[in-house]
């Protein structure tokens, strides 16, 4: 640092304020006043939900569900719907708001069940985590669902949507998934949610095995 420049101050950020601009049923605006690292106080947008419940910080759960059935291979669970935001369809996690007095585990197999009608076991759940920090304080926890195909509810598994609801159920093989979703992008016009291409580059990942490299022998 050169003798002409100026220590920056280091102090830890803090809201000052919190404003409604606009409010509607689901969703609303506010003006967010905050005091940065340097001592600055600056104005955001932030997009908050109306529908959080009081025992918990979470908003919502996304289900990774993993349907295994015999002489089958692995699939994952997916759904398809119209998203109007995006004015079009998006592939996505199973997923859904928590009720009061819900668990995250309880949340995720009560969506499962309503938006595939498949019945699971959970094996996994992640903290809480944000979703587009930059925009909205809308969180999300992940739970991994492993479900068994060869059980009778799971053969012919029944959707319980709600009025309005129009949700398209998809299996795509867990080997191989990155493909199946680039593939399916050459075929439709579809959004891929960012955290079902994120877990299927994981997968590509760890299904990937590098050419072994030849030892030169001394």
């Amino acid at each position: 640092m050169s003798h002409s420049e100026e220590p920056k101050v280091n102090i830890t950020p803090r809201i000052v304020e919190e404003e409604t601009m606009a409010s509607g049923k689901w969703v609303k605006l506010e003006k967010t006043t905050y005091v940065d690292s340097a001592g600055n106080t600056r104005i955001w947008e932030t997009v908050k939900r109306m529908t959080r419940q009081s025992h918990t910080q979470t908003d919502g759960v996304g289900i990774i569900a993993l349907l295994k059935r015999t002489l089958h291979k692995d699939c994952v669970v997916m759904v398809k719907q119209f998203r109007p935001p995006l004015g079009c369809y998006a592939l996505e996690f199973p997923a859904g708001l928590m009720d009061e007095g819900e668990t995250a585990e309880a949340a995720a197999l009560r969506e499962l069940k309503e938006e595939t009608g498949y019945k699971g076991e959970v094996v996994g759940v992640t903290p809480v985590t944000c979703l587009d920090p930059g925009l909205s304080n809308c969180t999300t926890q992940i739970v991994m669902v492993n479900i068994n195909g060869d059980e009778m509810e799971n053969i012919n598994p029944t959707q319980q949507l709600g009025d309005g609801e129009f949700v398209e159920v998809i299996l795509l093989p867990l080997e191989g998934f990155q493909k199946k979703i680039d593939e399916l992008l050459k075929k439709e016009k579809i959004v891929v949610d960012s955290k079902v291409y994120i877990y299927a580059m994981g997968m590509a990942q760890a299904f990937f095995k590098p050419k072994e490299v030849p030892v030169l022998k001394q």
